[in-house]
Formats: structure tokens, C-alpha cells, sequence
């Protein structure tokens, strides 16, 4: 039996109902414009002809039981299978004055949608014959207290016997922290580690030592395809973040059992009270830029001295915007040297120096 199914994955959809809105001048996430995305995405989708859809965590805005409710109702009313997993958004939230289911509680606002059986945060599915999901819950709250990406020992233990006994189906690991740097030094660095797993090098050894090729991940709210070894990561940027992307993906098996994955990416170009919503998503990111883009500079591996940083950041307004939009080639021919081929890794370059676009559009032999 040859395997051909087309599939959809939608992330960080930071579901929020008018009055649960969270008005933070901050906020990078323009959840107001959540609920009339995703309606422009399953009208997509619906006609798509799909045999399910996946969504990689950070359903809601900050957990609150109200989103959880709405997307659970809005998801049983698709003609396609759903499979979800929790993101750091979606329960315990420490934001105070609002109100956060507990982690315990996710599976029961989900039982239709991976959990049927699941006493954990975690589960697998026989999505098709020949195809198992395994979605791993990432978020993990250390001794002190703080949630980060990392998978306990259990659930690792799980894993392998999971992986044992799909040795004959093709399986896709779904999970929301990064397992494979996205970004350069993505796991040592302060602003990047924090979007990766801890113990990503435990997991991906033992996912190349089973043969599983494709992870789905969100979170870092960037379109972009990385590779360690054998294994891709695709991860989708958000739908409430420029450039409001979800993808639609076709697994298909040829007559000599060779793989392939051909991903085409849609952008939600417009909501009804956001006709230009791609020119003001882009407007959002830059004008909430410069601090962070500050911190970038000054820390390692520049360590800049402040005030030479002030004068570059305006420079790097729509920077990680490009970058959550994927592909993105950068050149600052007018930043010191160093600056220079630090800022030239951040875009979609092969090994050998050459583009390699990607992240967005593209046929993968696996």
C-alpha cells in the first residue's frame, strides 16, 4: 500500500473572545483579529479535501477557560479529523487578575481532538493506516517553578515504546518547542533557548534511531524548514502574527517507496475589520522592534556597547519580521564587518553559501 494524503497545519492561534482580549501596550500578538483568521483559514481549508489537520499548541491567548471552550465547540464542527497539543499559552497562566485552566484539565477540552484515551499531556494516534501521530507535550515547569520547553523522563520512556511498535507505519512527531534550532545558536542564546527543548539532542537521537524524518512544531512564531541528519522540522508561524501564515501539505509515496513532502504556505491577507492586515501586522512587529533588536546587539556574540547598538537597531526594524515570514536573505553593507556576517546567517542560506528557499514553498525527498 502506497501512502497519499494532504494534510493542513495551523499554529499559535492564540484564540481570544472579544472580552477576554488581554489590551497590553507590549503584546506582540494581535489576538483582536484571532477568531476572523481562523474562520478565513477552515473556509480554506474545507475546501481542501483533507484528511486531517494538525495544531502545534498556543490554541488561546493565555488559557483562559472561555477560548478553550469556543475553540473546542468551533473544531467539532469541521468535516476533517483534529489533532492538538498545549502550548506554553494554554494553561497556568502567571499573569495576574487572569484566570488559566490547570494543565490537568487540557485533555478534557480535547478528547475529541487527539485525547479520546489519553491520561497524559501526550498521546498517539493512528491518524491513517500506515500513519501514526505522536504529539509530545513540551511544557514542563522546573524546580523553580518556571514552565519551559523540556520532555520528562516518562514521557521519553513512552516515546520509546510508542516508537517500538510503529516500526512499520510512517510517523509524525508533533510538538510545540523547538527540537531543532531554527535560528543560529538558537539553543545558547538568551532570546533563543527559551523556544527550543531542553533535551532536544536526547530526542532527536532517538527519533533518527527509529527513522522518524518530520517533526511539526510552532512557538517561535516563524515559517521556517531546518534539518538535523535525517529529520526535518517544519515549523509554522502564527496566525496572529505576521505574516498570518498556515500551510497545506501533501505526503505522497511513489511507485518505488521513495517519500516526498510538498508544502505550499497561505497567508490570511485580510480580516474584515483588518483590510490591511499584512501591511499592519508588519507595522505591529517594527514598532515593538527596537528593545529587542537593542538586546540583540549588545549581547553575545556582538557585545556591542550601547550606544553604537542605539544607532544600528533602527536599522533592524523588520527584521524578525522577515524572518517570521521565511526565506528571508539579509544584507547590512553598512553595519561593522561583524555585524554584517552575523545578521547574513539569520536568512535562508545553504551550507555552501548559496539561497535556499524553503521555508515556505517546496518539494522535500525524504
Amino acid at each position: 500500500m502506497t501512502l497519499n494524503f494532504r494534510f493542513a497545519v495551523v499554529s499559535d492561534l492564540h484564540i481570544a473572545l472579544p472580552h477576554t482580549v488581554w489590551h497590553h501596550p507590549s503584546r506582540f500578538h494581535m489576538v483582536e483579529v484571532s477568531i476572523p483568521a481562523l474562520e478565513i483559514v477552515f473556509e480554506h481549508l474545507e475546501q481542501q479535501q483533507l484528511d486531517f489537520l494538525l495544531l502545534p499548541g498556543d490554541l488561546t491567548q493565555d488559557g483562559e477557560p472561555d477560548n478553550h471552550t469556543w475553540l473546542q465547540q468551533r473544531l467539532a464542527q469541521l468535516p476533517f479529523p483534529v489533532y492538538v497539543i498545549p502550548g506554553n499559552h494554554d494553561f497556568e497562566t502567571k499573569i495576574p487578575g487572569k484566570q488559566s485552566i490547570a494543565a490537568i484539565d487540557f485533555p478534557q477540552y480535547y478528547r475529541k481532538f487527539g485525547y479520546e484515551t489519553a491520561q497524559e499531556l501526550y498521546y498517539t494516534q493512528q491518524v491513517l493506516p500506515g500513519l501514526r501521530l505522536i504529539s509530545l507535550n513540551s511544557n514542563y515547569f522546573n524546580a523553580q517553578g518556571k514552565l519551559v520547553g523540556r520532555l520528562d523522563n516518562n514521557q521519553l520512556k513512552w516515546l520509546h515504546q510508542v516508537l517500538e511498535q510503529a516500526a512499520e507505519d510512517v510517523v509524525f512527531v508533533m510538538v510545540h518547542h523547538n527540537a531543532i534550532e531554527h535560528i543560529p545558536h538558537q539553543s545558547q542564546h538568551q532570546l533563543g533557548q527559551r523556544y527550543m527543548i531542553e533535551n532536544a539532542p536526547e530526542l532527536l537521537q532517538l527519533l533518527q534511531n527509529f527513522g522518524v524524518q518530520l517533526v511539526f512544531t510552532g512557538h517561535l512564531h516563524v515559517q521556517d524548514v531546518a534539518q538535523w541528519q535525517n529529520i526535518y522540522e517544519i515549523t509554522t508561524g502564527s496566525l496572529v502574527s505576521y505574516p498570518h501564515p498556515y500551510r497545506i501539505i501533501q505526503f505522497h509515496q511513489d511507485d518505488s517507496g521513495q517519500n516526498w513532502l510538498k508544502i505550499e504556505t497561505h497567508c490570511v491577507e485580510a480580516v474584515p475589520d483588518v483590510p490591511q492586515l499584512q501591511q499592519m501586522s508588519r507595522q505591529w512587529l517594527g514598532d515593538r522592534s527596537f528593545p529587542f533588536m537593542l538586546h540583540l546587539l549588545t549581547q553575545p556574540p556582538l557585545n556591542l556597547p550601547q550606544i553604537e547598538a542605539a544607532k544600528l537597531a533602527p536599522h533592524l526594524r523588520y527584521f524578525w519580521a522577515d524572518i517570521a515570514a521565511g526565506d528571508a536573505l539579509f544584507e547590512f553593507p553598512d553595519f561593522p564587518v561583524s555585524a554584517q556576517r552575523y545578521f547574513a546567517k539569520f536568512g535562508a542560506i545553504a551550507p555552501n553559501g548559496k539561497p535556499l528557499l524553503i521555508d515556505n514553498n517546496t518539494t522535500l525527498k525524504l
